[in-house]
């Protein structure tokens, strides 16, 4: 696993070197992973820019969220594009008290869409929810002239849902996948202490036990499982939402190893 670290996030690492089925591997410094990054310091960004050749920020945060934490640090860097696709249900014209009933609702909709996981059930409401912000975070990934980093607040659900989707159409096998993503269980005590300490998360992560944030295998394997069980497959997917199997080419040739 091809961690990145950093002073100021530490949930970043570079998919690059990921096995393919067909015995190929991804491309180091063209996706890389990430919770959010307000907190990156000048060593960071020389770092993420001058020696990984960033040029792409994707982030998957809810406008709320944007509002809420402010101006990022690669906010001010020429040359660093920014993509903003909220795979999450959005309620900003709503009073808190309709946003939370909506939110509620959401969370039962969530539990309908999949009773055996609820987490699953979520994932799987970007793809029916919002499915013009996962295509766009896939085209923004296509389209980075030098490496895209993808990120939430965590780096570890709505970051690892999109991560998943460009590893499968790269030819990543899915028990792969699910490797990468069960991988931010090693840094969640950190990523948690940083989301404490968020305007957005502060004290209300901290609800819960450090280890209740954890992902599971099972939720990601569902996941994939379910891709092909209620869509007829990612690519029958993708096309009925507009991204075409010519961009999907574009993009696993981008995370391809020729």
């Amino acid at each position: 696993m091809a961690w990145i670290d950093l002073e100021g996030a530490v949930n970043v690492r570079d998919v690059g070197g990921t096995p393919t089925a067909d015995g190929g591997e991804t491309v180091y410094r063209r996706l890389l992973r990430s919770e959010n990054l307000q907190d990156l310091t000048p060593a960071d960004i020389e770092l993420l820019v001058d020696e990984i050749g960033l040029t792409t920020v994707v982030d998957l945060r809810s406008t709320r969220e944007l509002m809420i934490e402010g101006p990022a640090p690669l906010d001010a860097v020429d040359g660093v594009q920014h993509a903003h696709h909220p795979v999450l249900k959005e309620f900003l014209d709503a009073s808190d008290t309709v946003a939370s009933a909506l939110l509620l609702t959401a969370q039962q909709e969530d539990a309908e869409r999949y009773p055996d996981d609820l987490m699953t059930g979520h994932y799987l409401g970007y793809l029916e929810n919002r499915p013009e912000e996962v295509v766009g975070a896939l085209r923004s990934i296509a389209a980075a002239p030098g490496a895209a980093i993808v990120h939430c607040a965590a780096g570890k659900d709505r970051t690892g849902v999109v991560t998943a989707l460009a590893l499968t159409i790269a030819g990543v096998e899915p028990e792969v996948i699910v490797a990468d993503y069960v991988a931010t269980n090693e840094r969640i005590e950190a990523i948690i202490d940083r989301l404490n300490r968020t305007k957005m998360y502060g004290g209300s992560v901290g609800t819960q036990s450090v280890r209740a944030h954890a992902v599971r295998p099972e939720t990601m394997r569902a996941f994939l499982e379910q891709l092909d069980v209620r869509y007829g497959g990612l690519p029958k997917w993708l096309d009925d939402n507009g991204f075409t199997a010519d961009e999907a080419a574009q993009l696993r040739d981008r995370l391809r190893r020729p």
